[in-house]
């Protein structure tokens, strides 16, 4: 499972000319699931982003998570994340897991991540969507369940 975490002030997701999900000062998490990941990935994943300390103390150093700001998270599910761009110039998205597989995790990551405190908002599976992203700092991170990075 690999997850692209951003900080932001706002974020929002649109489908069909419609707001499907929005968040104010939290993360915009990008989310993909490899063949082969499990609840075991799930789990691991959603300690680790809701307990990254990447938001700022009153001293301004990045010494707090996004529980301890109360902040949001707006989900995306984007099977890209796995797309092996070494080969080629067309990416394969060969270890991107089946979609019925992809939702099953996508949507326990989602429930855990609310289960943990924090309001989550999420895009629509399978559709396009249109974000919008307002990253603050930039603040931008990679998260990999297999720690590949």
């Amino acid at each position: 499972m690999r997850a692209v975490v951003q900080r932001v002030n706002h974020s929002s997701v649109i489908v069909d000319g419609k707001v499907v999900g929005e968040i104010g000062k939290g993360l915009n998490v990008l989310l993909g699931v490899e063949e082969g990941d499990s609840e075991k990935d799930v789990v691991y994943m959603v300690e680790k982003i809701v307990n990254l300390r990447i938001f700022e103390d009153d001293q301004e150093k990045m010494n707090l998570s996004l529980l301890d700001v109360k902040g949001e998270m707006l989900c995306i599910s984007q099977f890209t994340l796995m797309g092996d761009c070494r080969k080629g110039r067309r990416p394969s998205f060969s270890s991107a897991a089946r979609p019925d597989d992809a939702n099953a995790l996508y949507e326990q990551f989602v429930k855990e991540v609310g289960l943990a405190g924090i309001r989550v908002e999420t895009g629509q599976f399978q559709a396009h969507m249109v974000v919008d992203i307002q990253n603050d700092g930039p603040v931008t991170l990679l998260v990999d369940s297999k720690r590949g990075f």
